[in-house]
């Protein structure tokens, strides 16, 4: 493969970077088209959510429905199997767990001038929820959206889901009606993501929107954010793996291939100390190339995103995954767990061998929806703080009033504020 490159190399920084960069140049500027899709949704409801779910997916919303009937969703369950259903469960168990221990504690004290100070987490009231239902259908990602939201207390969330030719996954269901959601839609896309932040005739507004789409789906998200609230707006899966030789090459090229059958536009990188172990890694990639059943997107994905880089030391290596911020970061190199504290930038960690990112993708608890293209340096995975709001709460007494109120009329005065100021000083004349 090309895109090899040495950490010692005079010009690694540079090209390095604008290798990464590269990635976010590829896609094609599709804002004009989402803006107009928001537009025609705002203005003509239902109608143009029945045109474009019609045009797009294929689909005849006026003779299945914008909504799957409580029918639907206990027939999609006969149609999953026993073993699947149980997997699901465990999935949903385990990630409630986790984000239960996130729940955070009202607080409240009094200062020494006997001021009552705090705050209180409420649930935001109604959520939706986007998942992907078009090249993979992921149940997962409904059981990670839905978990931190039905665990911070949100009681009406609405989930979307495309059913391109009215196919859709059972398995999806089963999950959202495992975690009670209020409604389930049959639609996707831009026009979903503005039915959700504006509403039609059928469909309510919701008070913000999570989840991860395609690149339709990750524009509305910012078009319409500030209308309603988002949880981030995702691009495509990232999977970032320093090893040494310890990892076998066979596993190592599957734990990057996992990330790389998502879509085109996912990233792998290798980082390892030993050059013909990276070759060797990279042969093992070429080889599941000819088997794996998503292998066309897997190809283009390693081919025009992935890389290697050779580092003399992982020291080295972990300054590199600093920059990268990737959204997945395994790690499994001898005494790897010493090194966490060095990591300031990751979506979500996995220590060793047995630790494969896969895992977090389905079961170990941790949310799978994270955050990719470098915003790991200002941004963390999905939780329970997406679907709380913290009210500040303040009671002030007499004396607290009396030994703050001059400072306030001070600085209320000094910003040309007269009203601020005389709702302090009318009060001190009462002292």
């Amino acid at each position: 493969m090309s895109n090899i490159f040495f950490s010692d190399d005079a010009k690694f920084s540079t090209e390095f970077r604008n290798f990464l960069k590269a990635r976010g140049y590829a896609k094609t500027d599709i804002s004009d088209s989402v803006r107009k899709i928001i537009a025609d949704v705002k203005t003509r409801g239902d109608q143009a959510l029945f045109e474009y779910t019609k045009k797009f997916d294929k689909l005849d919303l006026r003779k299945s429905g914008i909504f799957f009937k409580s029918s639907d969703i206990l027939d999609s369950i006969d149609k999953c199997k026993k073993q699947d259903r149980e997997a699901i469960d465990l999935s949903i168990n385990r990630i409630l767990e986790y984000h239960q221990k996130q729940m955070p504690s009202n607080v409240n004290w009094k200062d020494q001038l006997g001021i009552e100070l705090g705050w209180v987490w409420r649930p935001i009231d109604r959520v939706g929820v986007y998942v992907p239902g078009g090249k993979a259908s992921y149940p997962s990602s409904a059981i990670m959206n839905l978990s931190p939201a039905r665990v911070a207390g949100v009681e009406d969330i609405i989930l979307v889901s495309p059913s391109p030719n009215g196919i859709y996954n059972p398995l999806t269901l089963y999950a959202s009606y495992r975690l009670n959601v209020t409604q389930i839609l049959r639609l996707g896309g831009a026009q979903a993501i503005a039915a959700l932040a504006f509403g039609t005739e059928a469909i309510q507004k919701v008070n913000k929107i999570t989840g991860p789409g395609n690149e339709y789906v990750a524009e509305a998200k910012r078009q319409v954010f500030g209308k309603v609230g988002i949880d981030s707006v995702a691009g495509p899966s990232e999977v970032l793996l320093i090893c040494d030789k310890s990892m076998p090459k066979k596993i190592a090229a599957i734990d990057l291939l996992s990330q790389a059958e998502h879509d085109e536009n996912a990233q792998s990188i290798l980082i390892t100390n030993d050059r013909e172990y990276a070759l060797e890694v990279g042969r093992e990639i070429d080889n599941y190339l000819t088997k794996l059943k998503r292998k066309e997107i897997a190809r283009s994905s390693w081919k025009n995103f992935g890389a290697i880089v050779i580092v003399p030391n992982f020291k080295k290596g972990i300054e590199i995954a600093n920059i990268i911020a990737p959204e997945h970061l395994q790690l499994c190199f001898s005494e790897a767990k010493k090194q966490l504290g060095l990591i300031k930038n990751a979506g979500s960690v996995f220590l060793g061998y047995w630790s494969p990112e896969a895992m977090g993708d389905y079961i170990t608890g941790s949310n799978h929806i994270l955050p990719t293209a470098g915003t790991a340096k200002f941004s963390s995975a999905l939780s329970v703080f997406d679907f709380l709001k913290r009210v500040s709460v303040t009671k002030v007494n007499k004396n607290g009033f009396k030994k703050l109120g001059s400072s306030v009329v001070r600085l209320a005065d000094s910003e040309g504020l007269q009203a601020h100021s005389l709702s302090i000083s009318e009060r001190l004349k009462d002292l």
